[in-house]
Formats: structure tokens, sequence, C-alpha cells
């Protein structure tokens, strides 16, 4: 169908709708009306009739009943009516001339029904507040000849509103079809031709005019952009080659990274069939020589105990710094590492780093340089710096040559960078292990070496660096020796001396005086094997006595009852922890003077600073340092001393 022939039969079908719904309307209401009318007509009579015909009922008077019911031949559209007694029968009747239908020989329901086309009214008759019988009527209904008149009427106003519709509508569409018509000649043309230079005629100033205005710029714009894709087509073919030298270059770099993530996936395996090695290797000695020890095999001399004792002690240091490093590189590539960013002197921090690796050194036999006057300051965690320093100048004296030296310095990079390098006279590193020297779990083929490692030391330095905002870098010559070193960013201000916090400075250890009573040490422990060695280390000090606690709630009973000068706290103890326990005490005023010290199995360097931080008077971890342990006892003990006073 046409555009036009579509209008006119939109414009038809709503003209009839509208027409069919308000004659339907008027036609209902009307038939309604009459239906109502005519009910309440016959009610009326019905009751005029029923209280006329009442003393007749009550006297049982047919003839008047019969007279009473005469009078409706005045009514023509009446059919029959009837008057029923009290026992239902049929006690007068009526019909119209020429009405043969029967009328009910006993009493119906009350109400109002149709019969036959007819419309029945049946009331019942009052005499007080008795029922003494019925009438009923019945009369023609014309609803049926109303609705055949209606709708001849709603047919003839349906043809002649149809037929103006139609002729308004004709007229109309001209104006509105003829200027669509012409855009779409044009779109026709334009489409078989693929000529877009052609432009619709524009007659009206209206939506349609909008709409040839609109198809117009359409059509300048595909000119436009018929214009460009054949310039695009052009460029896009010398992409498609330059991308494709692109692919192939990319096809080479992926070859490449895949190379490289294969080779650390060798490294890792290696890493672990190494790592087996080294941990079965220290179990192995701390095994044998403890059976030795405990007589399974033999019974050794009281001068070998001593030697099995420290094959033992130093097989146990080992296992310990391998888990350590284990442990910080899971932490530190899970991203649970929190560091403190704040201005560091470098000075304080190398003068530790010396202190702390000068046995190691001296035992080796490595001559250490540190340059005095390092006076830079960095942004950095103070902690995880020293940790930093103290990896790379450990491992330029673990892999030096015999009476070999290590030189330690700082200097200034740019304005905005400290540079901290370590120098050895090592044997050096080749390209190949440069480049494969910051890999995890890679040892460089150190595995068989007589040097003990895990070949993640380095990447943890390297992560560390990284998190303060710095670089690690090396340069090595194989044969001459390399040097490592970290680039930090420079601290404009400088940075204050700070207490430590953990426990390489301690102070000045207290020695106890003559004639004074023993102090009292509480140990809160729930591992047998844990205070007995404790209870070992502390025989010896005549000066001390020892109390022990098997759990949290029983420790905090006995320092409220005994008021030692010290307390050890474990952390990890049924009902509650060290933790909370140090708390209590603390939150207590019979308590609160009395130093804790902390001997715990969590040896996470930030557990260390928060538990310093939360109040420990130390916090060391095990397996226990005995000297620590007897350093930090002193040290608490003067403390209480100087607190009595």
């Amino acid at each position: 169908m046409s555009l036009q022939r579509r209008l006119l039969g939109v414009t038809m079908l709503t003209s009839l709708v509208a027409l069919l719904v308000a004659l339907g309307a008027m036609v209902a209401y009307d038939l309604r009306a009459y239906h109502e009318a005519w009910v309440a007509d016959l009610q009326a009579q019905a009751e005029l009739l029923g209280r006329a015909t009442a003393p007749a009922l009550e006297f049982d008077d047919h003839k008047v009943a019969s007279e009473n019911l005469a009078l409706l031949r005045l009514q023509p559209k009446v059919h029959a009516a009837a008057i029923y007694g009290t026992d239902g029968d049929r006690f007068a009747s009526y019909s119209a001339p020429g009405f043969d239908a029967l009328l009910p020989s006993r009493a119906q329901a009350a109400g109002v029904r149709r019969v036959d086309g007819d419309l029945v009214v049946v009331l019942p008759v009052h005499e007080g507040e008795r029922v003494i019988g019925s009438v009923l009527l019945r009369a023609k209904y014309e609803i049926y000849e109303r609705v055949l008149t209606y709708l001849g009427i709603v047919a003839a106003v349906v043809i002649v509103a149809l037929g103006v519709a139609a002729l308004l509508s004709t007229r109309l569409q001209r104006a509105i079809v003829r200027p669509i018509l012409a855009i779409s000649d044009v779109a026709r043309d334009v489409m078989q031709r693929q000529d877009y230079s052609q432009r619709a005629p524009k007659t009206t100033d209206d939506e349609v005019g909008v709409l040839a205005d609109s198809f117009n710029g359409m059509l300048g714009e595909i000119e436009r952009s018929t214009r460009e894709v054949l310039r695009l087509n052009e460029e896009l073919e010398a992409r498609v080659h330059e991308r494709t030298a692109q692919l192939e270059a990319s096809n080479e770099e992926l070859k490449l990274a895949t190379a490289v993530a294969e080779k650390a996936n060798r490294a890792k395996s290696e890493f672990l069939s190494s790592m087996s090695h080294e941990l079965r290797t220290p179990l192995n000695a701390i095994i044998g020589f403890g059976q030795l020890l405990g007589g399974e095999v033999g019974e050794p001399k009281p001068e070998r105990r001593r030697e099995f004792v420290e094959h033992i002690v130093g097989a146990g240091k080992h296992l310990l710094t391998l888990i350590n490093e284990i442990l910080n590189l899971a932490r530190i590539e899970s991203g649970h590492v929190e560091l403190s960013l704040e201005p560091v002197l470098l000075d304080d921090v190398l003068a530790e780093c010396r202190r702390m690796i000068d046995p190691q050194a001296a035992q080796r036999g490595i001559a250490l340089h540190v340059d005095a006057g390092c006076r830079h300051a960095v942004l950095a965690d103070r902690m995880r710096l020293k940790q930093v320093l103290l990896n790379l100048i450990s491992n330029a004296i673990k892999y030096n040559r015999p009476n070999g030296s290590v030189h330690v310095g700082c200097s200034m990079v740019s304005s905005q960078q400290v540079r901290i390098s370590v120098q050895d006279t090592g044997r050096g590193l080749t390209p190949e292990q440069l480049e494969a020297l910051f890999q995890p779990f890679n040892r460089l083929g150190q595995e068989a070496g007589p040097e003990q490692g895990t070949g993640i030391g380095l990447v943890v330095t390297q992560r560390l660096a990284e998190l303060m905002g710095g670089a690690i870098g090396v340069q090595s010559t194989p044969g001459v020796g390399s040097v490592f070193w970290v680039d930090l960013q420079a601290s404009e201000m400088p940075a204050l001396p700070r207490a430590e916090t953990d426990w390489g400075d301690l102070p000045g250890l207290a020695t106890p005086l003559a004639g004074q009573r023993p102090a009292t040490v509480l140990y809160v422990e729930d591992n047998p094997a844990s205070r007995k060695l404790v209870e070992e280390l502390l025989s010896r000090r005549e000066d001390l006595r020892l109390l022990t606690a098997t759990d949290g709630r029983m420790g905090l009973d006995m320092a409220r009852e005994q008021q030692p000068d010290v307390i050890l706290m474990d952390n990890n103890m049924p009902h509650i922890s060290g933790r909370e326990a140090q708390a209590l005490l603390k939150q207590d005023p019979r308590t609160s003077h009395i130093p804790v010290i902390a001997l715990t199995a969590n040896a996470m360097p930030d557990a260390a600073a928060a538990g310093l931080a939360a109040g420990f008077f130390r916090y060391l971890t095990k397996p226990l340092d005995p000297g620590l342990l007897i350093e930090a006892l002193d040290s608490a003990l003067a403390t209480a001393r100087r607190q009595r006073r």
C-alpha cells in the first residue's frame, strides 16, 4: 500500500472507532435507562394492584379480585396478570386478548425476570406486617426492537461520517504526502545512480520542510563521508602493512618473554629442589646431633657434647634464617608489608649496621670500611632500610675472597637522590648472572657452593627498596668484584634520632647489689619445653626467683598477688593471649609499673613494632637468644629499681 492509502486508512479507522465508541455509549445508556424505567413502572402497577386486591384476599372475594385485574385492559403493554393467595394457589388471573401464554398455577418468588421476550414482575401483597399473597404482572419487553432501531441509526451515521472523513482526509493528505513523495523519488534516484549531489525540494516550513532539510543534510554528509572513506581506505592499507610489521616484532618479543618465563619457572623448580636440600641439611644436623646427645646412638664425651650443641644451635639458626627469608618474600609479594616513611640519617643507620656485621666480617677475615660523614638524610622506613643494607653488606662479606675487603659509601647522584653503595672484592658476576640476579629462587649456580642461602635475599632487598620509592642496581666485573647500590629519595628535613623499635641497642645492664633480695621473675608460658628452657637459663642466677604460670589468666592472678619485678609473657596461649594479658596488666594500677617482656614465635618485624608500641618493654622472638634474654632481664630489673626509688 502507498503512503497516501495508509494515511487514508488510518484516518478512516480512527474515525470509525471514535464513532462506534460514542454511539455505543449512547445506545447502552438509553437501553439501560429504558430497562430501569419499565421495571420501575411495572413494580409500581403491581404494588397498586396488590393494595387494591388485599381486601379481596382477606375476605376470599374472587369476583372483586378479578374485576381489579380486568382494569389492566387499559394497559395494552400488559399481557397477563395473576393474584396468588397465602397458600400459593392462583386466586385470580387476567390475560390480554390474543395472548395465549399460560400463567403459573403456583406463586413464584418475588423479583424481576424475562420470559419469552416479556418482562415478569412478582411482588408480595402485605396487610399490615403480614404477607397475604402475591401479584404477578407480565408485560411486553421492547428492548430488542429498540436495539434493532439503534443499529440502523448507527449504521446510517457511520456511513455519512466516514464519507465526510474520507473527503476531508483526501484533500488534507495531498499537502502532506506530496512533499514526502518528492523526497522518496530523490532517495530512489540517489540509490540507483549513487549520485549524492542531488537534493530534495523544500515546499513547506513545517515538519515536512525540516525533514527535507535533514534529508539534504544527510546526503551532503554521505557525500563527504564517501570521499573520506576513499581516503581512509588508502591510509588503512598503509597501516595494515605497518601493523603487520609491528605484529611480527611483537611475536618476537613474545617469544623472548616466553623464554624468560620458562627460565623463571625452571629457576623456581630448581629453588624447590634446592630448598628441599637446604631445609633437610640443618634438620639432619639438628636431629642427628640431638640423637647423639640423647644417647640413642652412643654416649658422647663431655667435650664432644659441647661440640654437638654448637652444631645444633648453628643448624637451628640457619634454618630460622631460611624460614624468615621465605616468609619475608611471601609477605612482600602479597602486599602485607606496611612501611613508615620518614627522614632517616644515614650516619646512624650505617653505624648500627656496622656494629651488627663486624663479628661476621672479623670471623671471615674481611676488612669492612664504612665512610664516615655520610650526613645525608633519606626518606625511608628505618627498620626496612637497615634490613636492605644488612643484606647487601652480608652478601658482600659472604661471597668475598679470603682476606678481601668491603667498602660502604654514600653520595648524592642528584639534588633529589642519595646513593648508598656496597663494593666488594669477590669473584664478580658474568653478564648472564647479572641478567638473572634479581629473579626469585635463582642462586646463580651457587647451589653446590660452600655458602648457604635461598636465592631470594636479593629479591626481598629489591622489593623493599622499590616499596620505599627507590631502586637497586649492580655493576660487576668477573675476577675483580661487584658494586651494589641503592638509590633513595633525599630528605630536605634532617632526621632526628629516635628510639629503636627492635632489640639491637640495649641500655646499660643493671648488676645486682649485695644484700638485696632476689628479684622475682614471672614467666607466663603454656609450652612445658619453653618453660623448662627458661628455668635452665635462669637457674644460675642466684639473684633471681622464677615463678611460672601455664596460661594468661593464671599469669594475671599471680602478677596481682605476687607483684613480680619483671614478667616474661608468651603471646599464643589458651583462654587469653599475651597481648591481651599485657593490656590488662597496664590498665590495673597494681601491675601497671611492672615491665613485661614478650617471648613469642611471631618474628615478623611489623609484629615486633606493634608489640613495642602496645607497651611491651622488649620483644624477643623464639628461638630465644640467651644473651638477649639476660640483657633484656637486667635492663628491665634496672628500670624497675629506678621506679621504686
